[in-house]
């Protein structure tokens, strides 16, 4: 477990910065960042294939034209990158304010392709609300994880915040919920030496769509956890 988290971070290192020069050269134009999105795939392909994590998606219904808001569970510092893996046209990811300070992984963030989250703030987090209303006019989609951050607990799911469901809400976009089964187990989040990892399957469930006139008939409440449900049933079912 600990010879491959070791593997498994200098490949991801190695490999980041063998792309990089491609992903500054995306990222240096909005009409490019579905080009740099495109590179992100390819390369997590190749951290995926090489340290032995096998993706396997199941399809419980048909995609959404877009723009729609993708809502996945978030258990494991996999999750964005095995996103890349699940769409393969270009998605707007929000995320926390910390990844502006991770080396060489905060060009994604810092350059406006994706979206960073200052919860510190009122104003932080309404400017993001608001970027996040431009890219669905725009007909971007965006995934945005509803739980905030990756629980204590994961597995099991932490509590849904309103940003996504209001945001579907005033936009009149679906809501896809996404369920990722075994991410926790191939990287766990915490202590580095002492969580779960290594190599395997990587299950994700695309679920069917929400779409906006089922949301319009829901209060802010039960759209919350009829989305939390279906994202919880592939969790229960497969005893994480």
């Amino acid at each position: 477990r600990v010879l491959w988290k070791i593997y498994f971070f200098l490949f991801f290192i190695l490999t980041l910065t063998v792309f990089y020069p491609l992903f500054r050269w995306g990222l240096a134009k909005r009409e490019r960042f579905p080009l740099a999105y495109k590179f992100m795939r390819y390369w997590s392909w190749w951290v995926l294939t090489l340290v032995g994590i096998r993706m396997r998606r199941i399809q419980k219904g048909v995609e959404p034209e877009a723009p729609f808001i993708i809502c996945p569970n978030h258990s494991s510092y996999l999750d964005i990158i095995t996103m890349c893996r699940v769409f393969k046209n270009y998605v707007v990811f929000m995320g926390k304010m910390e990844i502006l300070t991770w080396p060489m992984f905060n060009v994604f963030f810092n350059t406006g392709m994706n979206i960073s989250v200052d919860r510190s703030s009122m104003k932080g987090a309404k400017n993001a609300y608001d970027l996040a209303k431009e890219a669905l006019q725009r007909g971007e989609s965006i995934v945005l994880f509803p739980e905030g951050t990756i629980p204590n607990g994961a597995p099991e799911l932490g509590p849904f915040k309103n940003g996504a469901f209001k945001l579907a809400k005033e936009m009149e976009v679906p809501i896809l919920p996404v369920t990722f089964i075994d991410n926790v187990n191939r990287l766990q989040a915490g202590a580095a030496l002492r969580v779960k990892g290594g190599p395997g399957p990587s299950r994700v469930v695309i679920h069917e769509a929400i779409m906006p006139d089922q949301i319009r008939s829901m209060t802010m409440s039960e759209l919350k956890r009829n989305t939390f449900d279906i994202i919880k049933k592939p969790l229960d079912q497969n005893g994480d």
